[in-house]
Parts: structure tokens; C-alpha cells; sequence
């Protein structure tokens, strides 16, 4: 009688441990994932709850963990410029500069150059924005260093974040958006693959890609139009897919970045960190859609990520 009750014991222990480690294995297929949301409009003093928003992962609604607005979570940002850019953009250094000693206290800033060869880090993460303004030079504006693909750099760029806190993410680029490392046709925005990689990188990372345009010497600057506009696309799908803006003032160099920083500062400052429990195991890009129950609150978000 014993013997069958130890028996009988043994077999409800066995089922029990089978039964935690088939649970922890479900749990350990999903994970956390932050995405930046602007809001476009609503109040941003109200304090915004997980129940205020359903998130939908390939239709799938997920559950939504936390959402950090900009007391709560810091921002990271790299500043980017390609460094073949027209001459004129250097007047526009100041005024970069200005906006990263606007950013909020606890601000991370990264300085970097997109050009031949490889990204030019001038300036780490850091939360002194001196050093960071410090960092920043006029774009030397010569052909000869151009990358010819400033998609590469700027996926180099996005690696950086691997090691920073989840949280508000951005980048800041300043270029002329055309790949042409394989051709004229790499130009346009469904033909780049390395804009499709920093798309993936992007979204994989929640970094919102905030991009202005600026013709390059030798390349965009002498009015070829093709190229202008494959450019110009490039960077509008760059941002689009990422949560980020895109800014063009013609076919040329802006007069002043300024009218775009400011859009830029107001849209960080109502950026939100939302992060939710995917339970999505399937590999391949995952399709985003976010809703609010607040009829007032409008919000941009990436398309997605890839996984």
C-alpha cells in the first residue's frame, strides 16, 4: 500500500514539474519589445496608462507593460551627418548645436559623420552636451569622401544603442538619402537593400529616424533629378517606417535647419516609450498597430519590426 502511495506520489510530482517547465518554456519564447510613439496630438500632462492603449502584433493583441513619457524615460540620441555635404550646411553646426543643449537633463548624445569607408564617431553616448556640441564640425564637403550609401553608417550608428537602457531612442540624420554603391537603381527607396537593413535595425532597436535632407557635391547638388527625388523617398520611407519625420525644403540645401529642429525638439518632447510582452514565436516582420481608447490622443509609431 505504501509502495502505491509512493508510487502514486511520484507520479503527481513528475506531472507538476512537466506541467513548470512547459510553462517557463512558453514564457521564455516571448519578450519585451519598446517602440517610440509620438504623439501628435492630446494632453501630454495627463499620465497615460498601459490600459489607455491595445497593441495588435500581426492582429494579435498583446499586452502592454508600461508607457514612459519624458520624465521617465531619457532620451538617446545620435546627431549623424553625411559628410559630403554642400558647403552650406555648416552654417546649420550652431544651431544643431543649440539643440542638443535644449534637450532635457539625462539626455544620452552621440556625434557621428557618415563617410567612405566607415561611420566617424567624434563624440559616445554621453550626458554632457558640451562634450557633444563640442564634438560637432562643419562637414568637410568633399566628393572624395563620400560613402555612397549613408545606409551602412547609419545601421553602424544603430548598433551603438545595443548597450543603452530601453527607453526614448532617435537619430538624427542629415543627408541626401541616395545609394548609389550598386547603380542608379539602388537609388530608389523598394530597391535599396541597405535602406531595408536600417529599417530593420531601426524598428528592431525602437529608434525613431528624424531625417533631413541636404544635397552632397558632386552627386545630388548638381540637379539631378533623379537621384534627388530617389533620395528624397528614401529618406520620407527611412522615416515613415520608423516612428521618425522627414524634412525637404525643395530640391536644395535648406536655408536654415532651424524651422526642422524645432518640429524635431517638439515631437521628441512628446515622444513615449511603450513597451509590451510580444507572444509572437513566428520569425519574419511583425506588423504593428497600435490603438488608443482616448478619443483626443493621435500618435505616430513604426510600421513594424523584423525578427
Amino acid at each position: 500500500m505504501r509502495t502505491a502511495q509512493k508510487c502514486a506520489a511520484l507520479l503527481i510530482a513528475i506531472s507538476c514539474f512537466s506541467h513548470v517547465s512547459v510553462m517557463a518554456q512558453k514564457r521564455g519564447t516571448s519578450r519585451t519589445i519598446t517602440v517610440p510613439l509620438t504623439l501628435r496630438s492630446g494632453e501630454l500632462t495627463r499620465q497615460l496608462q498601459p490600459a489607455d492603449f491595445t497593441v495588435y502584433e500581426n492582429g494579435e493583441a498583446q499586452q502592454v507593460l508600461s508607457v514612459r513619457s519624458i520624465d521617465r524615460a531619457p532620451l538617446s540620441l545620435a546627431v549623424l551627418i553625411q559628410d559630403d555635404v554642400v558647403s552650406s550646411v555648416g552654417n546649420d553646426i550652431k544651431g544643431i548645436g543649440a539643440f542638443i543643449r535644449r534637450l532635457p537633463e539625462g539626455s544620452r548624445v552621440m556625434v557621428g559623420y557618415l563617410r567612405a569607408g566607415s561611420l566617424q564617431v567624434r563624440q559616445r553616448f554621453t550626458t554632457n552636451a558640451e562634450r557633444a556640441v563640442g564634438a560637432l564640425r562643419v562637414p568637410a564637403g568633399a566628393a572624395g569622401l563620400a560613402p555612397y550609401n549613408p545606409y551602412v553608417q547609419i545601421v553602424e550608428a544603430l548598433k551603438r544603442f545595443e548597450s543603452l537602457p530601453t527607453g526614448r531612442r532617435a537619430i538624427i540624420v542629415v543627408s541626401d538619402g541616395a545609394d548609389v554603391s550598386r547603380g542608379v537603381d539602388s537609388s530608389l527607396p523598394t530597391q535599396s537593400l541597405d535602406l531595408q537593413r536600417a529599417i530593420n535595425e531601426a524598428q528592431r532597436r525602437g529608434v525613431a529616424i528624424y531625417s533631413i535632407y541636404a544635397p552632397t557635391v558632386g552627386l545630388t547638388a548638381n540637379g539631378n533629378n533623379t537621384l534627388i527625388n530617389n533620395g528624397q523617398s528614401s529618406l520620407a520611407r527611412l522615416s515613415d517606417e520608423t516612428g521618425g519625420r522627414a524634412f525637404f525644403q525643395g530640391t536644395s540645401a535648406p536655408v536654415s535647419f532651424d524651422p526642422f529642429l524645432r518640429q524635431i525638439d517638439q515631437a521628441l518632447s512628446r515622444q513615449l516609450a511603450l513597451t509590451y510582452l510580444s507572444t509572437n514565436t513566428r520569425n519574419g516582420f511583425r506588423r504593428l498597430k497600435i490603438e488608443s481608447n482616448l478619443a483626443d490622443l493621435k500618435f505616430e509609431y513604426p510600421t513594424g519590426y523584423e525578427r
